[in-house]
């Protein structure tokens, strides 16, 4: 498993090529789904600062640098609305994992079969 640091300099352990092997593309693809809404405003149905500060401690992260939050917001947000939809968070997912990135097409393809 590889490891990887963000610009927050967070260092991030690789499971994602692990997760694909076991629960397959649409499996792991559920799994990202699950992590968004984890992490989301329910009635923005996004990912803001608040939602990401309040509900981060369920996920196991422990971040207490309002900096480093907006700077994890502002690295998957592609619009510029500050705020992450499910397809931002994916495609961060994705960025963040390099052995999956290496992979992606593989993945993406192996249960179409």
């Amino acid at each position: 498993m590889g490891k990887r640091e963000d610009v927050t300099g967070v260092v991030f352990e690789d499971h994602f090529p692990a997760m694909v092997e076991k629960l397959g593309a649409e499996g792991f693809m559920n799994e990202l789904c699950k992590g968004f809404e984890v992490l989301m405003d329910s009635h923005k149905q996004l990912i803001t600062f608040h939602s990401l500060k309040k509900n981060a401690v369920v996920l196991g992260l422990q971040v207490d640098d309002d900096d480093m939050l907006r700077c994890m917001l502002k690295e998957g947000d592609l619009d510029g609305d500050g705020c992450l939809d499910q397809m931002e968070f994916c495609v961060l997912m994705f960025r963040l994992s390099p052995n999956l990135m290496n992979r992606a097409t593989d993945i993406l393809f192996q249960d179409v079969d």
